[in-house]
């Protein structure tokens, strides 16, 4: 059993959708990030960062005592590799779908993410933040647009690097993106978005995100590390 420490965002939602793709029974808790959840001692131990996603595999393939996982690049190498799927043993292959998976890890989540806060979340509307954050994420969809061209994924099979990249492109209008502008990019988008475990594990705690949105301080807040 994978006990999951979520909150519906981005990067929960990798985590929902690579346990619905891979049919492994999974548990929720949810982490409140607007009410400051990820900050309890509790899910310290579990979550050094303060920040969710994050798991426990209750019954590893060891056998041995419980693992804990947390950054959402990490726990998805995990369970691909706990499972054998969604991440290639061939070392071509498998340098491929890394190469994307840290790629969004370490630029598109990062870039949107800032994007989407200074459009939508700063308290002050603050040009230069938005100008810069909105068009790195233009240039990094520009990059997937063009590895995508005469491709249906990322590593040219469906793996863990298109399942950490569909849901930072899923809020692009939010980051001031317009898909037509990128027609493999939302080909691709489509294609992954159609599937349907990706859409269980989107649809995974909309409920709880809809109870509680996040206002423009609260999400100061929360980028400053004040909750």
């Amino acid at each position: 059993m994978i006990e999951l420490y979520y909150w519906p965002t981005p990067n929960g939602w990798k985590i929902s959708i690579l346990l619905e793709e891979l049919g492994l029974p999974y548990t929720v808790h949810p982490v409140n990030i607007t009410k400051g959840e990820q900050f309890a001692p509790e899910f310290l131990k579990i979550s050094p960062n303060n920040r969710m996603p994050a798991i426990v595999d209750t019954q590893p393939k060891d056998g041995g005592a419980p693992v804990s996982v947390f950054e959402s690049g990490a726990i998805m190498q995990y369970l691909a590799e706990r499972e054998g799927r969604f991440l290639p043993t061939d070392v071509r292959r498998r340098v491929a779908v890394n190469e994307w998976l840290f790629w969004q890890i370490g630029g598109l989540g990062p870039m949107a993410g800032q994007a989407h806060h200074f459009r939508n979340y700063a308290p002050e509307t603050v040009q230069y933040g938005i100008d810069r954050y909105t068009n790195e994420v233009a240039r990094l969809y520009g990059v997937m647009n063009r590895r995508l061209e005469g491709r249906e994924y990322l590593a040219d099979e469906y793996s863990i690097a298109d399942m950490a990249a569909w849901p930072w492109v899923l809020p692009h209008k939010n980051q001031g993106q317009d898909l037509n502008d990128f027609p493999n990019l939302k080909a691709w988008f489509e294609r992954v978005g159609a599937r349907p475990a990706v859409q269980k594990g989107k649809a995974l705690g909309e409920e709880l995100r809809e109870q509680n949105p996040i206002t423009s301080e609260e999400s100061r807040k929360i980028l400053f590390g004040q909750k």
